[in-house]
């Protein structure tokens, strides 16, 4: 938000430099973001100076040229070559001198050199109106005033304005402070803590006068839920042109093109007042009347910017007895502004319901001025005076009469706040006392009227413009807000509460298990939760009534809430692709939404994506592919790094996935991994095949022990390994020989692993070799042969018995 500070000035008497002033607002918390020089003419005029035209002569090589001698208080005469078809001798002139800088229509600068025309020498530049920023007018140069003295400064004696703008991070509470007025009240209240007394000065409506009631507008407000007050007054004989130079000027300095008389005021007061107000031309209004109330879906409204667009059942409108003319506090109609032909306005003042103003502008995709204010929630009990001064202000630039009383339909006035502020909680919450007159003097500054006062606190009505103060606790925030955060006293002394406890904290689990992923060369990724709808299409399992979907979505790719998080790490992984990154392994902790039946669901989600190489490909060792072995032992770690190790294997069912197992512990399942099928990769332009892994977070916390964790001593005596080359049917799995083996002697035998696997046309059909490895370590003493062979025997037993396995 931009602030002019000559603008603030006519609120308050300061003298302060715009520095010490942007200083004092941000610590009243209306963030001084930073402070830009404007001029109402570009340059300021700097380098133009009053000359005197000595002698003016023919050029000799151009008809259209002369050729002057110019006094510019030097004490020697520079020549000029001049066009102008009005130079003359004897003249006072405006003269632009050698590196002077002067701007061109489109405000891009140029610079007065001296060189030669036509053979002649020139040394600066005698300048029209358009050339200084002046005016328009190119016919001639200015003459100027005959009695100015040569070498006048020009930025001395013309009318420019030299400002400074205060841009403002305003926060979306302050509502009351989106006008100079507001800014004004706050900045008042804190010169007073600066022992600086100032009187808040606003412009006066006493003289508001109704000459005659010959142009009536009757108003009927419909919903007074949605339109809770609104206001109207009609202006005849007013003549639509530009603006005055000094209000023109106010709206520059805030970066506001100026239009026409009547739409400037209306932008003025806006900005003055912090109350948006709309000019109609009268006598496009049907039948006198005004109806505020709504339509029906999917009827047409042209708006100022020639958008055709169509209104929502919920739009509030302001209508006459045949069509929309304006949506109420976001934007006007196209053929019902005011025009250059436009005699007579109605003016509308009013206050819109926040939340109503807010979807409509974003159903529409809008944000003006008006609308950045009513969604916020501008003052209700201002409306009639803004109004008021809008009338004033347009009949004294644009001529006219007021020609109506004003309608004020206000049914329920809007109270203000009554709370009480306890000495005790404000102490608490500041972490001093505050005298208790200082208390009552910032709660005056503020226009909180103190009702009462007693020896435990104060009572007070808090006007209704405050919307975001309600409780004791805001109030208290304003106290020291304008008290000054910066005298407040602290100790070096720090107090903490440390608390033990055994609870598993979801982000300590996760810092654990990045962790873990980022040694593993993994990077993490934050897609966005919101995503399109298309991507359902690619899997049966995903359902379109479980969709959950924007009502004001920014755009179709941004629409819906995700039900899966494959689809955003795999726009993540083609983006790498793109970038000739091929060997990518991302992880993503994030949620998923679902919209079910009896209830909405949030599940969180742990999920990675592997896809090309396990190591970039060096001179010392070869690349490998990272297949799908490599990501289950991924898998798998990750899970026992948690403690989790009671679990079982079976295929997955999921159709994200062409091949794939879903890991489950106690029937419920933790992790599905698996080899994404190609037609979904093919959507994402990646070509190579991609590992995905999607762990159920929420199942998977609630599995990781408890219990604090139990370490042992590495056992002294060695270990031993003996090995099996089986025949089996090809039905057999690893799986199965592994857990009959552990169950088998689930006392010495520590591991049990698949070196070699063999299929070929020297075994008999259906059957395949595999070759295992067996670790055997007794932690108390050395095992003998005898020991290591019975072992051996049993297993050998175990496998023939239960699998149909012959050693080979």
């Amino acid at each position: 938000m931009k602030i002019s500070y000559n603008w603030l000035k006519q609120f308050v008497n300061i003298d302060w430099d715009a520095h010490k002033t942007g200083e004092l607002l941000t610590d009243l918390g209306l963030e001084v973001e930073g402070i830009e020089s404007f001029s109402s003419v570009l340059g300021g005029l700097e380098g133009i100076v009053v000359g005197h035209v000595l002698s003016c002569e023919q050029h000799g090589n151009a008809d259209r040229l002369k050729v002057t001698q110019v006094d510019i208080g030097t004490g020697t005469p520079i020549q000029i070559v001049c066009g102008a078809p009005n130079v003359a001798k004897g003249q006072k002139v405006p003269v632009a001198t050698v590196g002077t800088t002067l701007y061109d229509a489109e405000g891009k600068p140029w610079q007065i050199k001296k060189g030669k025309i036509r053979g002649e020498v020139s040394e600066g530049m005698i300048c029209a109106e358009d050339e200084l920023g002046l005016g328009k007018s190119h016919d001639g140069i200015m003459v100027l005033d005959e009695t100015l003295t040569p070498g006048t400064l020009a930025s001395t004696i013309m009318d420019v304005e030299n400002d400074e703008v205060f841009e403002i991070g305003l926060t979306p509470n302050r509502a009351d402070a989106m006008s100079h007025w507001g800014v004004a009240r706050d900045l008042r209240a804190g010169l007073l803590q600066h022992n600086v007394a100032i009187e808040l000065i606003t412009p006066s409506t006493s003289n508001f006068n109704i000459e005659n009631r010959t142009l009536k507008i009757d108003v009927e407000v419909e919903d007074t839920t949605l339109a809770p007050r609104y206001c109207g007054v009609t202006i005849s004989n007013v003549k639509v042109a530009e603006s005055p130079t000094w209000i023109q000027n106010r709206l520059k300095a805030i970066g506001l093109a100026p239009i026409n008389n009547i739409v400037d005021c209306t932008n003025y007061v806006l900005h003055e007042l912090g109350q948006p107000l709309h000019a109609f031309d009268a006598s496009k209004i049907s039948d006198n009347t005004i109806h505020v109330k709504t339509l029906p879906t999917g009827t047409k409204f042209v708006t100022l910017d020639g958008v055709e667009r169509e209104l929502h059942e919920d739009d509030l409108m302001i209508c006459d007895v045949e069509k929309p003319l304006c949506i109420a506090g976001v934007f006007g109609g196209l053929h019902s502004g005011v025009s250059e032909n436009t005699t007579t306005i109605f003016l509308e003042s009013a206050y819109f319901n926040p939340v109503s103003v807010r979807k409509t502008a974003k159903r529409h995709g809008l944000n003006t001025d008006a609308s950045f204010r009513f969604e916020r929630g501008i003052d209700p009990n201002a409306t009639e005076y803004a109004l008021r001064r809008a009338a004033m202000l347009i009949t004294s630039i644009a001529g006219g009469i007021i020609t109506s009383e004003v309608t004020d339909k206000y049914p329920k006035k809007i109270e203000d706040h009554q709370s009480f502020l306890t000495y005790e909680k404000a102490a608490s919450l500041i972490g001093e006392e505050i005298p208790k007159e200082k208390i009552k003097q910032i709660l005056t500054s503020l226009e909180i009227k103190v009702n009462n006062v007693t020896e435990t606190g104060i009572g007070m009505t808090i006007p209704a413009y405050r919307n975001d103060v309600t409780r004791e606790a805001d109030v208290i925030e304003e106290i020291l807000r304008v008290y000054g955060y910066n005298n407040i006293n602290f100790t070096q002394k720090l107090n903490a509460s440390i608390a033990t406890t055994h609870k598993i904290e979801n982000y300590q689990v996760q810092q654990k298990i990045g962790a873990q992923l980022a040694a593993l060369g993994f990077h993490e990724i934050l897609c966005n939760s919101l995503t399109t709808a298309k991507y359902i299409e690619l899997s049966d399992s995903l359902k379109e009534e479980h969709n959950i979907t924007m009502l004001n979505p920014l755009s179709q790719d941004l629409a819906t809430m995700r039900q899966s998080m494959l689809f955003g790490g795999l726009e993540s992984l083609a983006y790498n692709n793109n970038r000739k990154i091929s060997n990518v392994k991302l992880f993503e902790f994030g949620k998923t939404y679902h919209n079910y039946p009896n209830e909405r669901v949030e599940k969180n989600h742990l999920t990675l994506i592997i896809s090309g190489d396990k190591t970039d490909h060096n001179w010392a060792t070869p690349s490998t592919k990272s297949d799908f072995f490599y990501g289950k032992s991924i898998v798998i770690a990750l899970l026992e790094r948690l403690g989790i190790t009671n679990f079982t294997e079976k295929a997955i069912q999921n159709d994200l996935f062409s091949e794939g197992i879903t890991i489950v512990s106690n029937k419920q399942t933790l992790v599905d991994f698996g080899i994404v099928k190609k037609n979904i990769t093919n959507h994402f332009s990646v070509a190579a095949e991609t590992l995905y892994a999607d762990f159920d977070w929420d199942a998977i916390l609630a599995k990781i022990p408890t219990e604090d964790r139990q370490f042992k001593a590495i056992p002294k005596f060695p270990k031993v390994k003996r090995d099996f080359a089986l025949l089996l049917d090809d039905s057999v799995t690893f799986e199965a020989l592994q857990k009959a083996a552990l169950q088998t002697e689930n006392h010495l035998l520590k591991d049990v692993s698949l070196f070699d696997v063999y299929t070929g046309s020297s075994l008999p059909k259906g059957k395949k070799s595999y070759a295992l490895s067996f670790t055997i370590q007794d932690e108390k003493k050395t095992l003998t042969d005898k020991q290591i062979d019975k072992i051996m025997n049993k297993l050998q037993q175990k496998f023939e018995k239960d699998f149909g396995a012959s050693l080979r």
